[in-house]
């Protein structure tokens, strides 16, 4: 799951250098990551992952790194 979002941010969403050396607890907002990534990134999720991630839990702390990001989607429910 880890590496779908890390893939589709760095080809998608964000401009890294080096994309292999940035952590899953670094800080995607200081990367980079904006309110209109944000929203692509869920709805990519959602599609790839068979999720629904509310609208009310989107905050920093859910979208902050890759373990936050990932552990967000493993809590949502799945969609039917």
């Amino acid at each position: 799951m880890k590496e779908k979002l890390k893939a589709f941010i760095f080809s998608e969403l964000i401009y890294h250098e080096d994309p292999a050396a940035f952590g899953d607890d670094d800080d995607l907002l200081e990367a980079g990551l904006d309110s209109m990534g944000i929203m692509r990134l869920i709805m990519f999720a959602e599609k790839e992952f068979g999720v629904t991630l509310p609208d009310t839990e989107i905050e920093p702390d859910n979208v902050q790194s890759l373990n936050a990001l990932e552990n967000w989607i493993k809590q949502a429910p799945q969609t039917a």
